[in-house]
């Protein structure tokens, strides 16, 4: 099963996605678990092209990417006979924008995650093909050798080392979302919510952090007010009101809905953002390799090859997730703790 953060980015998304239904979202197919290989953006050799298809959640922009002879001679033998690297996605059956979902076409497989994956084969000079699969069916994937490699907003954790190699390339962020008229921020600390009504999510990670702030404040003699909604659009309006303050969710969902409301009455920004692993780790989202596969480490340095020459940047920035960057992609780096996972 998926760790909760995890759990919460496609809950909240999914609820964001009822705004993006004209994307084409329903078109993701039923919740079979079926592995069969996803349309992809049709790039030429050398070429990626970053949000095909989002419909406005991305700014479209093409990529040179040309392979690279000493990167790709790190990858095991198997992987470079196929001539292909099959990725792994686990965004069925209704997408997770803006991570993942399907495009305005109603076929092309569209997000930051696909989109990354896209970049890296090109650096190996290997054809992309998009394996999309529920969250659970993803890890069938990678365990049976039909999936090369995921990319589906996984969290390096060290439960999870005990099967799997990792490949880091983006924090592992919740944030603060609130209108954007609105001067207040987070300051990472928990005495910036004192006096504040916050919308959450029930069971997720972000809750359990919430709570864990809301007793601190107490203890100080103040009050954090915890609110909760059925749905993202309950927690949107109550936020349009005024009925809460901010809403407490996974950045990318964040970023997404920023993008969707940007110039409209009800537009929203970001108040901060807090690491999903807790104030005493950043977690991070990592590609995500069988373990002992070979291919955690021309995974990372591919990662390094885009972020040394720009491309990572642009591919962030294009998504709006561009604070969520990472220095640089280290193979299997700390993870969440056993404890937390």
């Amino acid at each position: 099963m998926p760790d909760i953060r995890t759990t919460a980015t496609r809950r909240v998304a999914a609820g964001i996605a009822v705004a993006a239904l004209t994307f084409g979202l329903a078109g993701c197919g039923s919740d079979s678990g079926s592995d069969a290989a996803a349309p992809a953006a049709a790039d030429a050799k050398g070429t990626v092209v970053i949000g095909a298809q989002s419909n406005g959640a991305a700014k479209e922009i093409t990529l040179t990417v040309p392979e690279v002879a000493a990167i790709r001679a790190e990858l095991p033998k198997s992987v470079i006979d196929s001539k292909q690297l099959v990725i792994g996605l686990g965004f069925l059956p209704a997408g997770s924008p803006p991570i993942g979902y399907v495009g305005a076409d109603q076929k092309t497989i569209t997000g930051s995650e696909p989109d990354l994956g896209r970049l890296i084969a090109a650096v190996f000079g290997l054809k992309p093909v998009l394996s999309n699969a529920t969250w659970d069916n993803l890890f069938v994937g990678i365990d049976s050798g039909k999936t090369d490699v995921g990319f589906s907003n996984i969290t390096d954790t060290e439960q999870r080392k005990e099967k799997y190699d990792f490949a880091s390339y983006r924090q592992d962020n919740l944030g603060f979302e609130v209108k954007k008229s609105d001067p207040w921020n987070f300051d990472g600390t928990y005495r910036s919510l004192a006096g504040k009504t916050v919308a959450v999510g029930a069971g997720t990670n972000q809750e359990k952090i919430l709570l864990k702030w809301q007793s601190e404040l107490k203890a100080d003699g103040k009050k954090l007010t915890i609110k909760y909604f059925q749905d993202s659009n309950s927690t949107y309006l109550a936020l349009n009101s005024g009925r809460i303050d901010a809403y407490f969710a996974p950045n990318p969902s964040i970023a997404y809905h920023g993008t969707q409301t940007a110039g409209s009455p009800n537009a929203t920004r970001s108040a901060g953002k807090f690491s999903g692993a807790g104030a005493s780790l950043q977690g991070l989202i990592c590609a995500t390799a069988k373990k002992d596969s070979g291919l955690a480490k021309p995974l990372a340095d591919a990662i390094n090859h885009l972020i040394k020459n720009g491309q990572y940047a642009q591919w962030l920035a294009a998504w709006n997730l561009a604070n969520e960057a990472v220095p640089a992609s280290l193979v299997n780096p700390p993870g969440l703790p056993l404890t937390n996972s």
